[in-house]
């Protein structure tokens, strides 16, 4: 296993010593693909929100602060992940807004059409099987909810040494759009936009409202 694989492995799953630098690293990554994703949930002071793929937990504490009525939840694969997003979102914790939990995307932990608004940012390249992690995904959320993807186009993401075939599975917008409806998306409302996620890099924001 060659160094730029290990770096994609540790982005998909983050372990040990190297996955807490990965975390360090994603909070500079996913600031703007955070911000532009939360942006298009359109949070509402009430809403009940999941993440899957909290990673550190910075998304989480800013949608706290924006559904100060709701409550938060998130799922994650990685326990050091689940570690640092639980140091960052202590006091929503211990106060009942928040609940993380280390799990796989497939089993999510909440009841049918649960959650109002559901956030997915840079994760989706590693689902094995998508078509069914998005079909729970629409199991949980309620009808007329939303949810917002995130992911780098795959025009941007063929340049980059660690996401390579045998770590990620590359997007670009026709693609996204094939995969949303494999998963069961086919008869909601799905919108595609690009938008810049920094410099030379381009991303896509996948909006779904399920009817």
């Amino acid at each position: 296993m060659n160094f730029w694989h290990r770096i994609g492995c540790q982005l998909g799953h983050p372990k040990g010593l190297a996955g807490r630098m990965v975390g360090n690293a994603m909070r500079i990554a996913n600031r703007r693909p955070n911000a532009l994703a939360i942006g298009a949930l359109q949070i509402a002071p009430q809403d009940d929100i999941l993440e899957l793929g909290f990673g550190p937990g910075h998304a989480i504490e800013r949608m706290v602060a924006l559904a100060p009525f709701g409550t938060i939840y998130g799922v994650d694969r990685s326990a050091v992940m689940l570690d640092q997003a639980r140091k960052r979102n202590a006091a929503a914790i211990r106060s009942g807004r928040v609940y993380l939990k280390q799990c796989e995307f497939d089993r999510i932990p909440l009841p049918d059409s649960s959650v109002d608004k559901i956030l997915a940012v840079n994760v989706i390249y590693f689902w094995a099987d998508t078509a069914k992690i998005l079909h729970e995904v629409r199991r949980v959320l309620r009808p007329g909810g939303l949810i917002s993807i995130y992911a780098t186009d795959a025009s941007a993401m063929r340049h980059w040494k660690f996401a390579g075939p045998g770590t990620h599975r590359l997007f670009d917008a026709d693609g996204l759009a094939v995969a949303l409806r494999r998963g069961g998306l086919v008869h909601d409302r799905i919108d595609i936009v690009m938008i810049k996620a920094g410099p030379g890099v381009s991303g896509l924001i996948a909006r779904i409202q399920k009817r």
